[in-house]
């Protein structure tokens, strides 16, 4: 071996340890607070919380026995858990094509040279995602609230009258909730997409007699589409999560029971108020929200790409 391959290659070496040592902090971040957590509910979803000890209830005591696969066939066969994926499947189908749509039109808008001083617009879109979402759900019951709402003094005044919390209501009053906080969110990914799209291509087909409506058409949205994916999977992922909006609604709306939606049989199974409770019950009705959330973005993705062709 020369001296020359010899030293390029130390070279290299100390590149890649150089170069992992930057990285070890985001890896040693990952793990603790992502890949850890995961870990340990994979494994507490395998056990359950028995009472142990003497006397007739076991002394007060709780210890985890394992039971392998049990805390899963119970939640498969609970009805109630379905029909709450059931309803925040319903939801999404509501709530993330309106949420999509309206980012990207909102994105256009700020792309094209209607608008003047887009900076205060893109952050005027973008305030909302900075209010925390149990926040943005308390004024939105007030302003759904008939007896204080002057959204619904607003309506009666115009001869509509509205009931927010109906039954039949009460998922599209959530899915605005959400619509009205994460678009400007999602506005922003489908602006980034847009202004790295060069200014030829708009140009060449200028010249070539195109109008707007066609550059926006033929040019623009056909380029976005894999920002329309990660906005779509980020929306599906974040809609099987919800809970912010149903359990603020729920005060207000006695009929929705504690299992109202996945996450609320989660939370509320690890505390012990849904049975059977326990952190292994509530871990693995967490994961079992996983791995419905990550089955429809898999699908998702799939269907875009044997629609849309391999290139993502």
């Amino acid at each position: 071996m020369s001296a020359i391959t010899k030293k390029t290659g130390n070279r290299e070496r100390r590149d890649a340890i150089t170069g992992w040592l930057f990285m070890l902090p985001f890896v040693l971040g990952f793990a603790l607070v992502f890949l850890l957590p995961i870990a340990t509910s994979i494994y507490a979803s395998f056990f359950q919380q028995v009472a142990a000890g003497g006397g007739l209830y076991g002394g007060g005591n709780t210890v985890d026995e394992f039971v392998a696969f049990e805390n899963y066939k119970n939640i498969a066969g609970d009805s109630r858990f379905w029909v709450g994926v059931g309803r925040v499947l319903i939801y999404t189908a509501i709530q993330v094509p309106i949420m999509i749509i309206s980012a990207l039109i909102l994105a256009l808008i700020l792309d094209s040279y209607l608008v003047r001083r887009v900076t205060v617009f893109r952050l005027g879109y973008f305030l909302p995602f900075a209010i925390p979402g149990i926040v943005a759900a308390m004024v939105w019951v007030y302003l759904y609230t008939k007896e204080i709402s002057p959204l619904v003094d607003g309506l009666r005044y115009l001869g509509i009258e509205a009931d927010f919390f109906h039954r039949n209501m009460v998922l599209a009053s959530m899915a605005n909730m959400t619509t009205w906080t994460y678009t400007g969110y999602n506005m922003l990914i489908f602006l980034a997409a847009l202004q790295a799209i060069p200014n030829d291509l708009s140009e060449a087909a200028r010249l070539d007699g195109a109008s707007g409506f066609q550059i926006v058409t033929k040019i623009k949205i056909p380029m976005v589409r894999g920002a329309a994916l990660l906005t779509v999977l980020l929306s599906i992922i974040g809609t099987i999560q919800l809970y912010s909006e149903p359990t603020v609604m729920a005060v207000i709306n006695t009929w929705m029971e504690l299992d109202y939606m996945p996450m609320q049989i989660a939370y509320n199974t690890l505390n012990g108020k849904l049975s059977p409770s326990g952190t292994g019950p509530g871990s693995a009705v967490s994961i079992m929200i996983a791995l419905i959330a990550g089955t429809l973005a898999v699908i998702y993705a799939i269907t875009d790409r044997k629609v849309n062709g391999n290139d993502l």
